[in-house]
């Protein structure tokens, strides 16, 4: 997140609170108004995530916890869990096909993997095809129902009305 000045991430690291970095490339979607009666009408454009497999392994270490900064950050350690859920139920699949559509959170919730599970398919996914930065897209909509899997609490700052991401905190 842009929140924090490298004085804060330091005072958080001198009291041993680990600060990882993460990537979302941030699409027009995220700041496009939604204009729709209904959100099934509003379209969440690609982005680009990267997370390095050491951010893997200290998110496992922390039982599958983090504490967001920055919206962009919940997003992509949400895209995560799927993305684990993906990798768990298909191995070997190309990375190019890993993708979170926009409303697969919301499916069947019957089947779904504890946070620790879903975080190892990533690690063991890496380590099969002996990759050290995960590179997939998302178009994750986090909305009121949806259920958080990895973000725990979140800092953020102020979002303008009939935003995705006010959908998002509102969450």
């Amino acid at each position: 997140g842009l929140h924090f000045t490298d004085r804060v991430f330091d005072e958080l690291r001198s009291r041993h609170i680990d600060c990882e970095e993460l990537t979302l490339h941030v699409g027009a979607g995220t700041f496009k108004p939604v204009k729709s009666d209904v959100l099934a009408g509003h379209e969440m454009h690609t982005e680009y995530i990267s997370v390095r497999r050491e951010t893997i392994e200290i998110l496992i270490r922390h039982e599958g916890k983090a504490i967001a900064v920055g919206t962009t950050t919940v997003r992509t350690l949400e895209s995560l869990y799927y993305l684990g859920v993906l990798m768990h139920s298909n191995p070997d699949i190309d990375q190019d096909q890993l993708h979170i559509s926009q409303w697969q959170p919301y499916g069947d919730e019957s089947s779904e993997l504890s946070v620790l599970d879903s975080l190892n398919s990533i690690l063991t996914y890496l380590n099969l095809h002996k990759i050290e930065i995960l590179h997939a897209t998302t178009q994750i909509m986090i909305a009121p129902g949806y259920r958080y899997h990895i973000v725990k609490a979140m800092v953020t700052n102020f979002h303008q009305p009939q935003s995705t991401l006010l959908l998002l905190v509102s969450a």
